[in-house]
């Protein structure tokens, strides 16, 4: 057994202190339900040698077998790290598990639970307590990366706990975009995942962020998220989640500690059956001539519920900040809660919310309908629209990309 080093012991010893304390937020969850004790997985040498139906799984949330358009491939299944490779016509970017990063490089001990506290709650302790690989993707400074690394986070085994802890770094002026994809082999009906992931955007660097998930109607799933931007540093999140379910919370929080840093957030939500889906954004503006940008479009249908939060929060001047929440209601069991949160500390921080939840209208669907549409078609047809995903700042072939993993996850879902 390796001899812990002193300061990871300390971490393990915040952690106990709240392995027993539920978040605040969210349905609690008892974690003795879920195994994780997992047999080892054999590695391999490219995504195309993964068994088909893994393949076909993680295709559906953007992990592409051939990496055609991709600069480099991290897929973990259960506890078992198989592949980790950057492709070598991109230079200056590392993708390999945390586990051998944090053996690599010493300095990494500066970053490990630094955006979010290990003691913020039962799933944070879980999380260093059993934490098992992640991945650890860094571009060096003026690496200018344009295509996607895709990672694959994939729970293959009945009633498995899963806890990757992941660290992502842009070092200055560089430019990196990720695709991760996270679901469940077509046997897995239950698990747990407990993902944490840390962003460090540098001075004048760029993280494009694209989050797909496609679980089962009975795995629960509780991210923890943050991600510090220094000066004129760019963080862009997107969020998809179109499959079923058990209970989703997740809260991820970007720190602007650098001058006209920006963080912006845009999550799609697709609740069905009887999923329950908390997701929050939250932006703290810490320097002058932040802003941020918090864009949620939701649909539920069936018996679910979706929670849309927002906290925007101004600390210094000369800083502005946006919500923006829309829902679409498919059902009259269905529920959309939105709930913005706007704090300003300062004088000089602009901060404002909008927000409309209802049902698709009538002259919509009798107009589609007129025009040779069935009432499903033309129900599909306003779906897709209301979530084509605009978002600002995404390069053409990755705007691409996210259009063709919401058409196809849209199919599945409507």
């Amino acid at each position: 057994m390796p001899k812990i080093p002193e300061w990871r012991r300390k971490i393990i010893e915040r952690a106990e202190k709240v392995k027993n304390q539920p978040a605040k937020i969210g349905p609690d969850i008892d974690l003795e339900a879920f195994n994780s004790e997992l047999p080892e997985q054999k590695s391999v040498s490219n995504p195309a040698e993964l068994p088909s139906t893994v393949k076909s799984g993680a295709n559906v949330v953007g992990i592409e077998p051939s990496e055609k358009l991709r600069s480099g491939t991290f897929f973990q299944y259960d506890h078992s790290v198989m592949l980790a490779r950057a492709i070598k016509s991109f230079p200056g970017v590392e993708v390999m598990s945390t586990s051998d990063a944090l053996k690599k490089y010493d300095w990494l001990k500066e970053y490990w639970w630094k955006t979010v506290p290990v003691d913020q709650d039962k799933y944070t302790a879980i999380a260093e307590l059993n934490q098992t690989h992640g991945y650890f993707i860094r571009t060096k400074p003026d690496t200018r990366l344009t295509l996607p690394i895709q990672a694959c986070l994939f729970i293959g085994t009945q009633g498995a706990m899963q806890c990757p802890h992941n660290l992502i770094i842009a070092e200055e002026n560089s430019e990196l975009h990720i695709i991760t994809g996270c679901t469940t082999h077509p046997s897995v009906t239950r698990g747990l995942h407990v993902g944490i992931s840390e962003f460090y955007v540098k001075k004048g660097a760029t993280i494009t962020f694209t989050m797909i998930h496609g679980w089962a109607p009975n795995v629960e799933v509780r991210p923890r998220t943050g991600a510090i931007i220094e000066e004129n540093g760019t963080f862009l999140n997107n969020y998809i989640c179109f499959k079923p379910v058990k209970t989703l919370q997740m809260y991820p929080t970007a720190y602007c500690e650098g001058e006209n840093s920006r963080a912006r957030y845009h999550s799609l939500l697709y609740g069905s059956e009887g999923s329950l889906l908390d997701v929050g954004n939250r932006a703290v503006l810490r320097a002058k001539g932040a802003r941020s940008e918090v864009t949620t479009r939701a649909i539920a249908k069936d018996h679910s519920r979706i929670i849309a939060r927002g906290h925007l929060v101004g600390e210094a001047p000369e800083t502005k900040a946006h919500l923006d929440c829309r829902g679409l209601l498919l059902s009259p069991n269905a529920i959309i809660h939105s709930i913005p949160e706007l704090e300003a500390k300062v004088e000089g921080t602009d901060m404002s919310h909008e927000a409309a939840v209802g049902k698709i209208q009538e002259d919509q669907l009798l107009y589609l309908m007129a025009r040779g549409l069935s009432e499903e078609q033309a129900t599909a047809l306003i779906v897709r629209g209301f979530l084509d995903p605009e978002v600002p700042g995404l390069p053409d072939q990755l705007r691409m990309e996210v259009r063709r993993i919401v058409q196809l996850t849209t199919e599945k879902a409507l």
